[in-house]
C-alpha cells in the first residue's frame, strides 16, 4: 500500500504530495488525515497523509518512517477545506493545514505539547498489611471515595504515601485532565423574545435544513444574543452541534459566560490568549464530541465540528474576520463553504452591517432580517457632537466641558462612564524642540510611542523598544517634548480632573497578561470601578447595565486615514461604542468629541440613521469603483533591497498588464503602508476589476515565477 503525504516544506515549488510506502507493521494503524513522519532527501519531516491507495508510482519508493498521531488531524471535510482554501487565497496547502490546526498537531518537526495528567491514588484492600499511624490517616482518607489525588495523600506524609505505594496497598492512576475549564457559577434564564425576536428565530429556523444566509441587523441592545441562544437550543434537540464567531477576543468574556451558564458543560472555547496545552485539550473536546457548542475568534472557523447545525458570526461587519497572513481568508468566506457542506444556515449578525453584506441582501443572495427595536422598550441613547475647536480656545484640550460636566453627573449618581480614545501608549510623538530630532523605529521609519508605565518608546508594528533619555539623542539638551494623546496619558489626566474616581484601562498593552482582559471586564461589571477607558476593545459587545454615559475623544482619527474602507470603520466604530450607553432601564447619552462637527458620517452616527449612511457611502463606492461594486486584488512585492524591490514591482505590473482583462484597472505601484517593517521594503500594485477570467490564472502563474525568486517574495491578497 502507498500513502500520499503533504510534507512539511515552506518551499512554493514543493506545495504537492509525494507517494510513499506504507510498511507492513504500519498498515493496521494509518488513516487519511494522519501526522507521519518521513524521509524527504536526506531530512527527516513530518506530513499529512492525504490519500492511501494501491497504485505503485513508476519510481522507486521510500516507506513512511512513523506515525505521529494515530488519530487523524485532519478529517475529511478539513481535507477539503483546505484544498478550497489554496484555490482562493493561492496560497500553500500545507500553510492552510497550518491555520487550521493548533499548534501540538501541525505538521513541524519537533513540535511536541503533552497532554496533562493528574496523579490519583487507589487503595488496594487485599494487600493491606500492618500499618503506622500515618499511613492509618492515609487509608482513612478513601473511607468515602474510591480513589484521590495523590498529593492529599502527601499532605499527611510523602514518605508514608510512598511506602503504600512500594507495598502495593495503593497503586497509582493517571488520569487525564483538561487546562481549561469554564467556571458554572452563572445562572441564566432563557428570556421572553420581543416580536421582532421571535420573527428571526422562526425565520431562520425554517432553513435549519439547508444553506441559507442570514443578515441579522439588529441595533445595538436589541437582543440578537438571546436570539443566537435560542437557535441553538433548537439545533441542540436536533442532535446536531453549533459554531459561534465573534471578531476579538474581548468579545468572548462575556458572552462565554452568558453561553456557559445557558449551556452548561457543552462549550468548546477556541481563541489567542489560550496557551499551546490549552487549545490542545479544546480541539481534542471537540474531535472526542464532548462538546456540540465551540466559541472563538477568526481561526475557530476551522474548529472540527461534525453535524454542524448553525454557523453565527457576531459582529459580522469586523475586519478582525480577515485574515493578514497567509493564508489571507476571511471567516464569512470560510464559514459560508462549511454552511454548504453541512446544509445548515448562516447567521450574520451586526448592529452596523459590512456595506458587502447590504449589497448583496439587495441582490437577493442574502435573506434580511432587521430588529429596529432595543430590547425591554429600551431607548437609543441622545448623542451629543462636540466641536472641540471652540473648546482648545477655552483650554480643554482633551475633556471637553461637557463631557466633564456629564461625568461629574453621572458619579454623582453612581452610574458608570466609558470613554474611547482608539490610540495605545501615552504619546504618539517625542520631538526635540532644540533640534527637531524624533524618535522613529530604526527598522520600520515610522514613528515610536511612547509608553510612559514602562519608560519605553515602542514600534507598535515590528514591536522594537527603547527606553527614553532624559535629554536629546541627538544635540543632547534637555528640550524633549511629549506630543499626541494615548490611553496611558488620558487614563493619567482623568484620575487628576476626578480623583475620587476608581478608573480601569482596557487596551492591548493592560490586557497582555493572560486572564487580565476576564479580570478587567469581571470587575467593572461588578461595578468596582466608576470609569472604563481604552481602545476600540471597549466599544464593541460589551454589555454593563450601569453604564449610562458613553465619551468618544478624537472621532476624526480613523476618519482621517487614506483608506477606502475609512468612513465605514469609523461609522461601525462610533455606532457600536454609542451602544454601550443605556443598555438597561437608564437612559443612555453619548458625546462625541471631534474637530469637524459637519462630517457627514459623524451626523449619521448622532442621528442613529444607517440607511442614508449606506446610501452615502454606497454613491462614493460606485463613483471610485471600490468594493461592493468591484473586487480588489492586491500585489506586493518585499524584500531587502530597496532598488531590486522596485524593479520587481514594476516587472510584475507589466506581466499582468499583457496578460489580465484590458477592462480591468491596475493602480500603482505605490509604496505599501507601512513602506518599511522590520527592514523589508514593501511595494503595491491594486488591481480593481468585475468579471476578469484571466485575472486568477495571471495570479498563478505570477507566484509561480516569484516561487524561486530569493531576492524578493511576492504576496497575493484576493477579497472577494
Amino acid at each position: 500500500m502507498y500513502a500520499d503525504v503533504l510534507v512539511e516544506i515552506k518551499a512554493k515549488q514543493v506545495d504537492k504530495t509525494f507517494t510513499y510506502s506504507i510498511p507492513n507493521f504500519l498498515i493496521e494503524n494509518i488513516k487519511v488525515g494522519c501526522l507521519v513522519t518521513v524521509y524527504f532527501g536526506k531530512k527527516e519531516v513530518e506530513g499529512y497523509v492525504l490519500k492511501i491507495h494501491n497504485e505503485a508510482p513508476d519510481f522507486q519508493t521510500k516507506d513512511i518512517i512513523s506515525i505521529k498521531n494515530e488519530v487523524p488531524v485532519l478529517n475529511e471535510e478539513m481535507i477539503e477545506l483546505g484544498y478550497y482554501l489554496k484555490e482562493e487565497t493561492l496560497c500553500s496547502l500545507s500553510a492552510c493545514y497550518g491555520a487550521m490546526l493548533p499548534k501540538a498537531l501541525k505538521a513541524k518537526k519537533g513540535t511536541k505539547v503533552n497532554k496533562k495528567y493528574q496523579v490519583y491514588l487507589q487503595i488496594v484492600p487485599e494487600k493491606i498489611s500492618k500499618l503506622t499511624a500515618l499511613q492509618e490517616q492515609i487509608i482513612n482518607l478513601f473511607t468515602n471515595q474510591t480513589k484521590i489525588l495523590k498529593k492529599e495523600a502527601q499532605q499527611i506524609s510523602p514518605s508514608g504515601t510512598n511506602t503504600l505505594i512500594k507495598k502495593g496497598i495503593l497503586k497509582e492512576v493517571l488520569k487525564e485532565e483538561y487546562r481549561y475549564e469554564l467556571a458554572n457559577d452563572q445562572k441564566d434564564f432563557k428570556k421572553e423574545l420581543t416580536n421582532e425576536q421571535q420573527l428571526a428565530v422562526k425565520t431562520i429556523q425554517k432553513s435549519f435544513a439547508k444553506s441559507a444566509t442570514f443578515l441579522l441587523h439588529g441595533v445595538t441592545g436589541s437582543g440578537k444574543t438571546e436570539v443566537y441562544l435560542q437557535l441553538i437550543e433548537k439545533v441542540l434537540k436536533e442532535g446536531k452541534t453549533a459554531l459561534v464567531l465573534v471578531p476579538e477576543i474581548s468579545l468572548t468574556p462575556q458572552l462565554i459566560e452568558r453561553f456557559n451558564a445557558r449551556f452548561p458543560q457543552k462549550i468548546a472555547v477556541l481563541h489567542s490568549h489560550l496557551n499551546d496545552g490549552e487549545r490542545f485539550d479544546e480541539w481534542r473536546k471537540i474531535t472526542k464530541k464532548e462538546v456540540s457548542i465551540v466559541i472563538g475568534a477568526r481561526s475557530a472557523i476551522f474548529a472540527p465540528l461534525e453535524n454542524i447545525g448553525i454557523i453565527i458570526l457576531d459582529e459580522e461587519h469586523s475586519e478582525s474576520y480577515k485574515q493578514e497572513n497567509n493564508p489571507k481568508y476571511h471567516a464569512k468566506k470560510v464559514a459560508q463553504k462549511r454552511s454548504e457542506t453541512w446544509h445548515c444556515p448562516l447567521v450574520l449578525g451586526s448592529a452596523t452591517p459590512s456595506l458587502d453584506s447590504m449589497a448583496r441582501v439587495l441582490k437577493k443572495r442574502y435573506c434580511y432580517i432587521p430588529m429596529k427595536k432595543r430590547a425591554l422598550a429600551l431607548k437609543l441613547p441622545e448623542i451629543s457632537l462636540v466641536d472641540m475647536t471652540e473648546e482648545v480656545k477655552q483650554n480643554h484640550l482633551i475633556l471637553s466641558r461637557e463631557l466633564e460636566y456629564e461625568i461629574i453627573t453621572r458619579l454623582n449618581k453612581k452610574e458608570q462612564i466609558v470613554l474611547l480614545l482608539n490610540r495605545r501608549g501615552y504619546s504618539t510623538i517625542i520631538s526635540c524642540a532644540n533640534c527637531g530630532y524624533t524618535y522613529k523605529c530604526p527598522h520600520c521609519e515610522i514613528t515610536l510611542t511612547y509608553h510612559k508605565t514602562k519608560n519605553q518608546l515602542r514600534c507598535h508594528y515590528c514591536g522594537y523598544t527603547k527606553f527614553v533619555e532624559k535629554t536629546c539623542p541627538k544635540c543632547h539638551e534637555n528640550s524633549l517634548n511629549y506630543y499626541g494623546l494615548g490611553t496611558e496619558k488620558l487614563e493619567e489626566y482623568v484620575k487628576e480632573v476626578f480623583p475620587t474616581a476608581k478608573i480601569l484601562r482596557m487596551d492591548a498593552d493592560s490586557t497582555q497578561n493572560k486572564g487580565k482582559l476576564e479580570e478587567i471586564t469581571k470587575a467593572f461589571q461588578e461595578k468596582k470601578y466608576d470609569i472604563l477607558l481604552g481602545t476600540q476593545m471597549v466599544s464593541k459587545g460589551l454589555d454593563f447595565p450601569n453604564v449610562t454615559l458613553v465619551g468618544i475623544l478624537n472621532a476624526d482619527s480613523t476618519l482621517n486615514i487614506p483608506d477606502y474602507k475609512s468612513n465605514e470603520r469609523s461609522f461601525s466604530l462610533l455606532s457600536q461604542a454609542s451602544g454601550r450607553a443605556g443598555r438597561s432601564t437608564k437612559l443612555g447619552k453619548v458625546i462625541i468629541q471631534t474637530y469637524n462637527k459637519e462630517q457627514p458620517i459623524l451626523k449619521f452616527v448622532a442621528n442613529h440613521d444607517y440607511n442614508s449612511y449606506f446610501k452615502y457611502e454606497m454613491r462614493i463606492r460606485k463613483t471610485l469603483k471600490y468594493p461592493p461594486f468591484y473586487y480588489l486584488a492586491q500585489v506586493k512585492i518585499k524584500g531587502k533591497d530597496y532598488q531590486i524591490v522596485t524593479e520587481e514591482i514594476i516587472k510584475a505590473k507589466n506581466y499582468l498588464t499583457k496578460n489580465i482583462d484590458q477592462k480591468s484597472i491596475i493602480l500603482g505601484p505605490a509604496p505599501s503602508n507601512p513602506f518599511l517593517m522590520n527592514n523589508i521594503y514593501s511595494y503595491e500594485l491594486l488591481i480593481k476589476y468585475r468579471y476578469d477570467e484571466k485575472l486568477i490564472t495571471a495570479l498563478k502563474e505570477l507566484d509561480t515565477i516569484y516561487s524561486t525568486n530569493s531576492k524578493v517574495s511576492l504576496d497575493i491578497d484576493i477579497s472577494y
